[in-house]
């Protein structure tokens, strides 16, 4: 219905109109800040002193501005006429797309004032829908209660008392209507959703458990990964009660055979332990008769085989395994320290034959084969002889010692590889032939020179001096064996 304004009966009548002016209300009052912001965005110049207000321009209804975007909706208080009259009757008139149709009277003021009253009715429906359209947008509005209040809204606006870009106000509301039912939308796709991942996660905690109870024989953590399971069955929420019901029975019957599974598994396990125990005491009489051995080696590896009969044969039960054990490794700590007496005693002996080989390989590289080949020979002979004599040494010095020797006898060696390199037969025939053919043609060369044939004389030094290059190679080669 358009609204009416009454006018105040105590306020004085305006002169020449039968409009009486009222005392504004203050929550039609326009905000100063608004004001000031209108003041700013008026480019109509000041009213000079002593010059009458120029009448508000009017505009025609095809000077009415296009509706805006739905995005934008303009504030209608500072310039009202845009979207609106006031006759001269005081009816309010709003103008839309459709035309003018009337929105209420006025009669408490000015033409001017009540446009602005109608307009400020405009702007708090404006702010309304910026503000639902505001929460939507941020996710803090309830989507179902935004899209009740802009669709009442947008019912009402047909009847409304407001003067403004209603058809801009109408988009809007389109728009945050449209808004609000995709957010319905989305919530309900969220909800099944949800549903649907809450499903999935038990279906998924159900096949873990069944795997587990047909499969898993690390019964500790398969017990604790079970206990977990419940806790985290527990918290998922949002399942309608058939498929809860229906899941839940999947990982209860799991769970049961699980725990008769890992029941029977104990139980063969008690049986298992039996029989290590008695297999583990065989292993110790064993161990124990074999204590005062003196048979090292072969002993030594028999104990050893022991020790892997008794990891295969199993855990006893466990109040008697570590006694067991005890006793088990009792005799091979009686054999093994034995042992170890009588090595330290051989090595002690080692030791001793090593001071001595070092002893010899001081001499034995002092041996000089360069200045007696023979002598030489017969001092390592002894040298080597005295080395076997003395036996073995400890382990980490056979390297040692014995490449110190190897380096004398290889000294030794290479001497009479160089003595026979110098003397061989073949070698020295060789020489001896390029000296022969070096002295036949230089005698030839004398010979042409005394008959006065000097082209034959130079062709015969020439080549007496080819033959002597070869000679002087010869002799490098054997001079270097």
């Amino acid at each position: 219905m358009a609204e009416q304004d009454t006018p105040d009966t105590d306020a004085p009548r305006n002169a020449g109109t039968e409009t009486q002016a009222t005392t504004a209300d203050p929550a039609d009052t326009a905000n100063p800040a608004d004001t000031a912001d209108t003041a700013a965005a008026d480019p109509t110049p000041a009213t000079e002193p002593g010059r009458p207000p120029e009448p508000a321009h009017v505009p025609a209804p095809s000077e009415v501005p296009h509706t805006q975007p739905a995005s934008t909706v303009p504030t209608a208080e500072s310039h009202p006429e845009n979207w609106g009259r006031i006759d001269d009757d005081g009816a309010v008139f709003v103008r839309t797309a459709d035309g003018e149709r009337q929105v209420g009277v006025w009669q408490a003021g000015t033409a001017a004032e009540g446009l602005t009253h109608f307009a400020r009715r405009f702007d708090d429906v404006r702010t309304e829908v910026e503000l639902l359209e505001t929460r939507l947008s941020s996710g803090a509005g309830d989507p179902k209660q935004a899209l009740a209040s802009a669709t009442q809204l947008k019912e009402g606006l047909a009847d409304a008392a407001i003067v403004g870009d209603i058809d801009a106000l109408a988009a809007k509301l389109d728009a945050v209507i449209a808004h609000a039912q995709r957010s319905l939308s989305q919530v309900k796709e969220k909800r099944e959703q949800a549903r649907a991942d809450a499903v999935a996660r038990k279906q998924t905690l159900a096949e873990e458990a069944e795997q587990i109870a047909e499969s898993s024989t690390q019964w500790k953590w398969a017990g604790d990964r079970l206990k977990a399971i419940l806790d985290e069955w527990k918290t998922v929420k949002g399942i309608d009660r058939k498929t809860d019901d229906e899941l839940w029975k999947r990982f209860s019957k799991a769970r049961e055979a699980f725990n008769r599974r890992r029941g029977s598994h104990f139980a063969e396990l008690d049986k298992q332990r039996a029989a290590a125990k008695r297999r583990k005491e065989e292993l110790i009489e064993e161990a124990e008769s074999m204590t005062a051995s003196t048979d090292w080696g072969p002993t030594a590896a028999r104990y050893k085989q022991l020790m892997a009969d008794w990891k295969a044969a199993g855990r006893a039960p466990k109040d008697a395994d570590d006694a067991l054990w005890q006793r088990f490794r009792a005799a091979q700590d009686t054999f093994f320290s034995r042992r170890s007496a009588a090595f330290s005693e051989r090595d002690a002996e080692f030791a001793e034959n090593a001071t001595r080989k070092g002893e010899l390989l001081v001499e034995a590289e002092k041996i000089d084969a360069s200045t007696n080949l023979d002598a030489a020979r017969a001092q390592l002979r002894r040298i080597q002889e005295q080395w076997d004599e003395i036996g073995k040494v400890p382990r980490e010095r056979i390297r040692e010692l014995d490449g110190r020797l190897k380096a004398v006898q290889d000294r030794v060696r290479g001497a009479e590889d160089a003595q026979w390199r110098r003397t061989d037969p073949e070698a020295q025939a060789r020489v001896d032939q390029f000296r022969e053919r070096v002295q036949q043609f230089e005698d030839q060369a004398a010979k042409a020179r005394e008959s006065g044939d000097e082209k034959r004389a130079a062709k015969a030094e020439q080549q007496a001096a080819q033959w002597r290059e070869w000679l002087q190679a010869a002799e490098g080669a054997i001079a270097d064996r």
